[in-house]
């Protein structure tokens, strides 16, 4: 009885250190846009405002992608548009990597869908407090990219 109730500890406390490891801080900014019908049109662009009130504080920034084994690519280009507080605007364009060049799929997930984390910046600065606006549009030179059914943004303290 009684290294049972020893090993009824010791089971409580790993579970109680795995909860308190997983419960970080909450990420500044963390959504993800549903695709209607799983298809993402070259006129359809989603937008993500941020307010931002700290900026000496570094982040991750990432782009979520969710997509269908059906996909028919192994990767996704995405034109990044950043309106800052002060007008000012970039356009970056990313290749985010889905799948390996034998065909296995990068991204989590049982089943049909798989989900994609795609780390575009580890030390991310924002320059000015305000509103920033990021929106994101496929770039795949094709009028309806089929198959992607969530794409988003994370971001959240580097440290």
């Amino acid at each position: 009885m009684f290294k049972f109730n020893h090993l009824l500890i010791w089971i409580g406390l790993v579970v109680l250190s795995f909860s308190a490891v997983s419960c970080g801080k909450a990420p500044l900014f963390d959504n993800n846009m549903a695709i209607r019908d799983s298809v993402w049109k070259a006129d359809e662009n989603v937008l993500f405002e941020v307010n931002v009130t700290d900026t000496a504080k570094i982040y991750k920034f990432y782009v979520n992608i969710r997509h269908t084994e059906a996909y028919r690519y192994s990767n996704l280009y995405v034109f990044l548009n950043t309106r800052f507080p002060n007008g000012n605007i970039t356009r970056d364009t990313l290749e985010c990597l889905l799948a390996t060049p034998e065909g296995k799929w990068l991204g989590k997930g049982f089943g049909e869908l798989k989900d994609n984390q795609i780390l575009l910046n580890s030390a991310l600065r924002f320059p000015l407090k305000g509103k920033y606006i990021f929106e994101l549009e496929q770039g795949m030179r094709v009028k309806e990219l089929k198959d992607i059914s969530d794409i988003g943004i994370r971001i959240e303290r580097a440290f």
